[in-house]
C-alpha cells in the first residue's frame, strides 16, 4: 500500500499533551510527486494548539523521487556495479508557530530523508521494511524525549 494515512491518527506520547489525536484532510502538495494532508481538528487535551490555517500551517507531506532510479548493469568483467544510484524520499511535517507575543508566525519543520539504494527495494525488501520500522518506532518511542531536548537543548 502506498502512503495513505487514515484519519484520525493518534499522536505519540509527549509531555504536556493528553491522548493527542489529529484529524486531517487531503491537501494539495507543493508538486506532483507529493501527497499532503492538513490537520483540521485536534483530539485529546492540546491546550493552545492550532489546526492548519494559511498563516499557521499544520501539514504532513510525503515526496517520492521525481524520477525513480533503477540499478545499472554490472561491469561484465568484474561483476561490480559502480555508482549505485539512490532513490530519495522525504517526509516533511510543518507547523506554524509564533516565536513571541505580537510576532508573525513562522514555520517549524521536521524532515525525514529516506535514501534507498536502487535495487535493494527488490533484493532485500525485508531490510528496507526493518529500517523504516525501526526509524519510526524509535521516533514514536522517543517523541517525548526528543520534544524535551528540542525545548531545553539538553540531549
Amino acid at each position: 500500500m502506498s502512503f495513505a494515512p487514515v484519519t484520525p491518527i493518534t499522536g505519540a506520547a509527549v509531555s504536556g499533551l493528553t491522548s493527542p489525536t489529529y484529524t486531517f484532510v487531503t491537501d494539495v502538495a507543493p508538486n506532483i510527486n507529493g501527497k499532503q494532508y492538513a490537520v483540521t481538528a485536534l483530539g485529546g487535551t492540546q491546550t493552545n494548539v492550532d489546526v492548519n490555517s494559511v498563516s499557521k500551517p499544520f501539514t504532513h507531506t510525503f515526496f517520492r523521487p521525481a524520477v525513480l532510479r533503477t540499478l545499472p548493469q554490472a561491469n561484465p568483467v568484474t561483476g561490480v556495479i559502480k555508482n549505485v544510484p539512490m532513490n530519495t524520499y522525504k517526509f516533511i511535517s510543518r507547523k506554524g508557530v509564533s516565536p513571541a507575543a505580537n510576532q508573525n508566525a513562522m514555520v517549524a519543520r521536521i524532515t525525514t530523508t529516506i535514501e534507498i539504494p536502487a535495487g535493494s527495494d527488490t533484493y532485500e525488501p525485508e531490510d528496507i521494511r526493518a529500517l523504516l520500522s525501526s526509524h519510526f518506532g524509535m521516533g514514536w518511542n522517543q517523541a517525548s524525549g526528543i520534544a524535551d531536548t528540542v525545548l531545553t537543548g539538553v540531549i
